[in-house]
């Protein structure tokens, strides 16, 4: 694989994680309070969503850098 590819999809790779550690601090704020106002219940989806997503292509990025290998 060519080094510029790599270094560019690892610098992607370090913003998705960065990401879903920012989506997982803000949901563990929302799972402390004693309630949510339905707003902040659908700020919890929509982050748990995002948090998925950013898993899943964390998880493809890896899988091809590691099939190209």
């Amino acid at each position: 694989m060519d080094e510029p590819i790599e270094v560019e999809l690892s610098a992607e790779i370090a913003r998705l994680h960065n990401e879903h550690q920012r989506y997982s601090l803000r949901l563990n704020e929302l799972v402390t309070k004693p309630y949510l106002s339905a707003e902040e219940q659908m700020e919890e989806v929509r982050l748990k969503k995002l948090k998925l997503h950013a898993k899943d292509l964390i998880s493809a990025i890896q899988h091809r850098v590691t099939v190209q290998v």
